[in-house]
């Protein structure tokens, strides 16, 4: 009898050990790193509003817990407790991962050391040692302890997907616009597994798409328009030794370019061989570039004295000039999140298009920044919502999820502008954004919204960019790269470019 009873006790008594380690580990690094796990917090799509009150209830009840399950006559409610926090962790992961809009930073702890992937799977191995101790102590009441993990695990899951709801539904639903929906506008014709989720568009031409790579920088992969052909590439540079860290490379055939504005340098050089020299160097740092021409640039920069961001040209010659207009972006707030958004070029127009990321416009100007005009979306929302987080230890500042994102991903072709946006208007299903990205479409002529259209996930992976070349858009979503032919009566409005 004493022999059969020992496991038992030891086994109960080694996980219970595991989560107590666990979770004063977990509670230690978070109260250490105080600051920046509030600040982390704010950041979540679920948690920003109660970020306060979470910073210090979580490692508050990781201690607690700890101390539970040190104490003989507790330890049963530790294992509950604990099999209930890591049930509700489990579930915020997941829900961040496969229905959030973005990833927020970790939160400390052992969190900070692995991915959110590994994060997932380690957490799902501690819910089952929980559950294996619940059970080995209480396996005289093996069915009341199955009922009552069950019961936890409903209500730790309805928790956090309750808050994820709420969140969503404040962040997403604005009553204040109708759109026009089309049906059926795009058509599926190809589809590429990449296999990785690292790729992205970095320039497209007649036959050829062109995929850059952010975890293999300097890997180019060229891909025919019917994604039947692939090719890999090397990029030489004749600059190798560096501190590079946020290369960017962009191709308008036959040439392509490749940007680190925090070194900063430009290189330049042709797809045939894909060698590229330096043509500059320690003159201008820049967050975004996009070339408007074999000779010239439009960057993305920030003022030294303020921070503010700032527009300019770049040209190339023998030497670089560079022209800025500082009133091409509008400060609502702080002049850098506020006016943060995404810069294009559309080839057909010779027009440099702006849209901001956090309100309802986007600026049209020519290729010397001279503005043409400022154009509203269709949603209402004309001045930035942000949360701002400032973390003063590290004097950084973050966005906190509480922060509307009014224009996601950009693409322009023709006479027209295709901007993904990731709130829905009246009428429009509260699901349907767990199915489609919505993309609204406007005449940069005319300065008009024209109409929206749904573009559905392929095998449910989201949308992360997309492009649109000769009737036909490319979209990444997740790992695969997908053509979407586009059905000439809806966008025949290209055809009046001049």
């Amino acid at each position: 009898m004493i022999h059969t009873k020992v496991p038992y006790h030891l086994t109960v008594k080694v996980i219970s050990f595991l989560f107590v380690v666990l979770f004063i580990y977990a509670a230690t690094s978070k109260l250490l790193e105080f600051e920046n796990f509030t600040v982390q917090l704010a950041q979540s799509p679920l948690l920003s509003a109660y970020a306060g009150i979470v910073a210090w209830l979580v490692p508050g009840l990781e201690i607690l817990i700890a101390l539970l399950l040190v104490l003989p006559r507790f330890t049963k409610i530790g294992l509950y407790a604990s099999f209930f926090l890591m049930v509700l962790f489990t579930t915020y992961i997941y829900i961040i991962l496969n229905y959030a809009d973005f990833v927020p930073c970790s939160c400390g702890g052992v969190l900070e050391k692995m991915t959110w992937q590994q994060h997932l799977v380690f957490n799902a191995v501690f819910i089952l040692l929980a559950a294996g101790a619940i059970f080995l102590r209480d396996r005289k009441n093996i069915r009341k302890s199955i009922l009552l993990t069950c019961i936890i695990t409903i209500v730790g899951i309805a928790i956090v997907t309750l808050l994820f709801q709420l969140s969503e539904t404040k962040m997403k639903r604005n009553n204040a616009f109708i759109r026009r929906y089309i049906p059926h506008p795009i058509e599926k014709t190809h589809t590429m597994d990449l296999k990785y989720s690292s790729y992205y568009i970095a320039g497209i031409g007649p036959t050829k798409i062109y995929l850059g790579n952010t975890t293999a920088p300097l890997k180019m992969t060229v891909l025919d328009t019917a994604l039947a052909v692939k090719e890999s590439h090397m990029i030489s540079l004749d600059q190798m030794e560096l501190p590079y860290s946020a290369v960017q490379v962009q191709v308008i055939p036959p040439y392509f370019f490749v940007g680190d504005g925090t070194v900063p340098i430009l290189f330049k050089g042709n797809t045939n061989d894909w060698n590229a020299t330096t043509i500059m160097q320690s003159a201008y740092h820049f967050t975004a570039m996009e070339p408007v021409g074999p000779d010239e640039i439009v960057i993305k920069s920030n003022e030294k004295e303020s921070g503010e961001a700032v527009i300019g040209v770049l040209k190339i010659d023998e030497s670089i000039t560079a022209s800025f207009n500082k009133k091409f972006l509008e400060k609502q707030i702080d002049g850098i999140f506020d006016t943060d958004g995404r810069l294009l070029y559309n080839q057909d127009l010779k027009k440099i298009i702006y849209t901001y990321h956090y309100r309802n416009q986007f600026i049209i100007a020519d290729k010397s920044l001279k503005l043409n005009d400022r154009v509203s979306t269709i949603d209402t929302v004309s001045k930035a919502h942000l949360q701002i987080e400032e973390i003063k230890s590290r004097q950084l500042k973050k966005l906190g999820s509480n922060t509307l994102l009014i224009n996601k991903n950009m693409a322009t072709d023709g006479n027209l502008l295709f901007i993904e946006a990731p709130r829905i208007g009246r009428y429009e299903p509260e699901d349907m954004l767990e199915e489609a990205s919505i993309i609204d479409v406007y005449n940069i002529q005319e300065q008009s919204y024209l109409f929206s259209f749904y573009l559905y996930r392929h095998k449910n992976h989201k949308l992360r960019e997309f492009t649109i070349n000769n009737g036909v858009l490319y979209a990444l979503q997740g790992n695969y790269l997908t053509a979407y032919k586009m059905k000439e009566q809806y966008f025949k409005q290209k055809d009046t470019v001049q």
